[in-house]
């Protein structure tokens, strides 16, 4: 197997892990908005959404991927993706303010519009890893939405039981994000002459992210032990 379809390969499994980790909620997101329809309805319901999820997540990541070609807009998606793996590992879910949909088409509708306002991080980090390769996001997201929707009760509950498995998704992050900061057009000739620091920034980029996000996490819930119980 030569180096480019390696390189393919890696790229797509990139793709599906990190949208396993950032798309934990919206597997939640599906089944409140669901859970007020009659059984027989819930699958079509989670079958049409899904559909129309996948559809708008396409659509909207070729788009990323293509205005990334503009210059400093890779340099500001980068960025962008650092906050975002930094929020991985600190923030808390707030997919229990979704509602339920009363009727089939409300339920869809509010699948796709939670999806659309929850996928922001999932569009830059795939448009990140892609590198223009707008195959490589139609693959990804074709494989990895399903096992999102089918399977990720399971994967919350894997994370839930090893949460070093979100660092390991926030390194991938930050490696994705400092890696579209280096590739920037504006950038990538001073760090083709300096490979060692386009190196070394790379390394602190991933290793900034796991210690802040750590010690806010940490902070977080040595605060939320002192909370008074109900």
């Amino acid at each position: 197997m030569n180096t480019s379809i390696w390189e393919f390969v890696l790229s797509l499994l990139n793709i599906i892990f990190l949208d396993l980790i950032l798309a934990g909620d919206n597997a939640i997101v599906i089944g409140l908005a669901a859970r007020n329809l009659p059984n027989s309805t819930q699958n079509k319901a989670i079958v049409l959404g899904t559909a129309g999820a996948v559809v708008l997540r396409i659509f909207a990541t070729v788009l990323v991927v293509c205005l990334l070609k503009i210059p400093w807009l890779l340099l500001a998606g980068g960025v962008l993706l650092i906050l975002i793996a930094y929020k991985l590992l600190t923030d808390e879910n707030n997919s229990a303010n979704i509602k339920a949909g009363q009727s089939l088409g409300a339920a869809v509708g509010t699948i796709i519009l939670a999806d659309a306002a929850m996928g922001l991080d999932n569009v830059i980090a795939i448009a990140g890893v892609a590198k223009h390769n707008i195959s490589l996001v139609v693959i990804g997201l074709l494989i990895s939405v399903p096992i999102v929707v089918w399977g990720s009760t399971l994967f919350i509950k894997l994370i839930n039981k090893y949460p070093w498995i979100i660092y390991i998704g926030s390194a991938v992050l930050g490696f994705t994000a400092s890696s579209m900061i280096t590739d920037e057009q504006q950038l990538s000739p001073f760090f083709e002459q300096h490979p060692l620091l386009r190196a070394l920034f790379i390394f602190v980029i991933i290793v900034g992210i796991l210690i802040g996000g750590h010690w806010r996490r940490q902070s977080n819930h040595n605060k939320s032990k002192k909370l008074p119980q109900p």
